[in-house]
């Protein structure tokens, strides 16, 4: 006995071969509990690579300020982790929201499944 997606496929046309592998992804999706492609934007990722870029540039303008002497410390060798940690938290945030601001903007080759989802 065939399934309704496999005599959807028997009987569509050429012309309709996108229109049936489109519904053939989106039943695959919901069968193994995946999200849609129409999902939507993931704002908990966005959100999170807000927090992690603007954390990162905060630990940078201090660690540079630190590191110039602009604000005085005693032990000079705490301002280069300071500066270190904020690139490292920096580069992240960085890289995911540049790929969310081109999937907004509609760039080839952008999408917002490149975005982990923290869910």
């Amino acid at each position: 006995m065939l399934r309704a997606s496999q005599k959807h496929r028997l009987t569509c046309r050429d012309g309709d071969a996108s229109s049936a592998l489109k519904e053939q992804r989106r039943e695959r999706e919901l069968r193994l509990g995946q999200k849609s492609v129409a999902s939507g934007v993931p704002y908990k990722a966005i959100a999170l690579a807000t927090i992690l870029f603007l954390i990162g540039s905060l630990l940078i303008i201090i660690g540079a300020l630190l590191l110039s002497g602009y604000i005085d410390v005693t032990n000079h060798d705490r301002t280069w982790p300071v500066l270190i940690i904020g690139i490292l938290v920096f580069l992240p945030g960085f890289y995911h929201l540049r790929i969310a601001y081109y999937a907004s903007k509609g760039y080839r080759g952008y999408s917002y499944e490149d975005i982990p989802d923290f869910d």
